[in-house]
């Protein structure tokens, strides 16, 4: 029972691996700008950030806080006095909340501006 969680949960870490290779993708190519578009493929690419950034935090907050804890204390090293495990817990996931924040809104605003909703005239 102990290797099947196990394995469960190495498949969604590599999944998380993935999206967040996905992401910096994303992040360091060039925008371009789309001329005709409609606006159902603007929302499904809303929504494919919207999901993918979710599964990250939901990882990230559920995973390395309650699931991974015990496996992460007693594997991964010590944030000053604390186990790693509870930091993630208590200091790791609202950092990485906020980490989403700024990635979300640099991805949406690239989004924007790649099938011309921008602000600017």
């Amino acid at each position: 029972m102990l290797v099947c969680i196990f394995s469960a949960s190495l498949l969604a870490l590599q999944g998380t691996a993935r999206l967040l290779i996905r992401v910096v993708s994303l992040i360091t190519s060039t925008p371009q700008v789309m001329k005709i578009d409609h606006p159902r493929v603007h929302r499904q690419a809303c929504l494919k950030i919207v999901l993918g950034l979710l599964s990250v935090w939901f990882t990230v907050s559920f995973g390395c806080g309650i699931i991974f804890r015990e496996w992460l204390d007693a594997n991964a090293p010590q944030v000053g006095n604390a186990p790693f495990g509870f930091w993630m817990a208590q200091q790791g996931a609202i950092i990485c909340f906020v980490l989403l924040l700024l990635v979300y809104a640099f991805l949406m605003n690239r989004l924007d501006v790649k099938h011309g909703y921008t602000e600017h005239k």
